[in-house]
C-alpha cells in the first residue's frame, strides 16, 4: 500500500494559491489581537441550456464549464445521447452557455424542483429518481487497502481547505490514485464538477471512487450513480435515505473515514478486506481535515 503523495499523479490538482479564489480580511482573535487571514471567495455563476436560463449557483469560479456540464449531466438534462456543440463562458458577466444540437423543453422539469437539505445550490428535480430506474451500477470490488492509501494522500494534498477552511472537497480516484481533485464551497458544486470533466473527457466511471468531504446524503448518493461511479467515500456521515438508496442501487457506501477507521452501510459484499487497520499508519493532526461536516 503506496501513501506517499505525488501532486503530479493529479489530472487536476487543487490550486489554494490561485488569483481570486480567497480574499485577505482582517479581524480580531479571541483576545482581541488584530488578525489577517484568507477567506473564500464566492461568485454568482448562471448557467444557460441553449437559450433557456437554468440556475444560478455560488460558487468559489474555478472549473465554470465543468461545473455547468456536471450539473446538466446531474440532473437529467443532458443525456448521453445529446450532442454538445459549444460551451461558452464569459466572465464579464460571469454566464455560461451550453448549447446542444436539439434544444429541450424543460419547463416541466423545472415546475418541479425542490430544495435539498444541501450547502450552497443543492437543488435537485423531483423528478431526479427517475434516472435510476433500471440503473445496475456495475460490482466493482473496493479493496481496504485502496480506501487508507486514498485517504491519507487526499489529507496531505495541499488545498484551499488547508488554506482558508469553509469549502468541501470532491476527488474521482482509480484504485489507490486520486485523479481529478476539485473543491467549492458546496459538496454539490464539487460533484459537478468532476460529474462535468467526465463528461468532456469521456470518461467512464465504472472502475472509479468518489471520495468526498461532505456528508453522504441521498442526493450526493444519486448523482455518484448517475455519473456510474459504484463507490462513495467520506470522512463525514450518513442520511438514512442516503443509505437506502446506495443497498438498492449496488452503490458501496463509505463513511466516517478517518486514520484507521471507517463505516460501511452499503455494499460490504464488494469489500476486499487486504490490509488490517492495525497496519495502518494513524492520522497525522497536522493532516487533519476538521469541520467537514459544516
Amino acid at each position: 500500500m503506496s501513501t506517499e503523495l505525488h501532486l503530479s499523479d493529479y489530472l487536476i490538482a487543487p490550486d489554494p494559491g490561485a488569483a481570486r479564489l480567497t480574499r485577505a480580511v482582517a479581524g480580531h482573535d479571541e483576545t482581541g489581537a488584530p488578525v489577517t487571514i484568507n477567506v473564500v471567495e464566492e461568485r454568482p455563476l448562471t448557467i444557460f441550456l441553449n437559450r433557456r436560463e437554468i440556475v444560478t449557483a455560488m460558487t468559489i469560479g474555478d472549473y465554470p464549464e465543468y461545473l455547468a456540464l456536471g450539473f446538466l449531466r446531474n440532473q437529467g438534462m443532458l443525456s448521453e445521447d445529446d450532442q454538445i456543440i459549444g460551451v461558452d463562458y464569459d466572465d464579464d458577466i460571469e454566464t455560461v452557455v451550453v448549447r446542444t444540437a436539439t434544444e429541450t423543453d424543460y419547463e416541466d422539469k423545472l415546475s418541479r424542483k425542490t430544495r435539498t437539505s444541501g450547502c450552497a445550490v443543492g437543488t435537485v428535480f423531483g423528478d431526479m429518481m427517475e434516472g435510476l430506474e433500471g440503473l445496475t451500477l456495475p460490482s466493482t470490488p473496493v479493496k481496504t487497502s485502496w480506501l487508507y492509501a486514498l485517504s491519507q494522500k487526499i489529507n496531505r494534498t495541499p488545498s484551499l481547505y488547508l488554506e482558508a477552511g469553509a469549502i468541501h472537497g470532491t476527488v474521482l480516484c482509480e484504485g489507490d490514485r486520486p485523479l481529478v481533485y476539485m473543491e467549492d464551497v458546496g459538496r454539490h458544486n464539487a460533484v459537478d464538477k468532476v460529474a462535468g470533466w467526465m463528461l468532456d473527457q469521456g470518461v467512464s466511471g465504472a472502475d472509479k471512487i468518489l471520495y468526498t468531504t461532505g456528508r453522504l446524503t441521498s442526493e450526493m448518493v444519486i448523482k455518484t450513480a448517475q455519473m456510474g461511479i459504484p463507490a462513495l467515500v467520506s470522512r463525514s456521515g450518513f442520511t438514512a435515505w442516503g443509505v437506502e438508496i446506495a443497498n438498492e442501487i449496488g452503490l458501496t457506501l463509505i463513511g466516517r473515514m478517518r486514520g484507521q477507521r471507517f463505516t460501511c452501510l452499503a455494499g460490504e459484499e464488494r469489500l476486499i478486506r487486504d490490509v488490517d487497520p492495525a497496519h495502518v499508519t494513524r492520522e497525522d493532526s497536522k493532516h487533519r481535515r476538521k469541520g467537514a461536516d459544516t
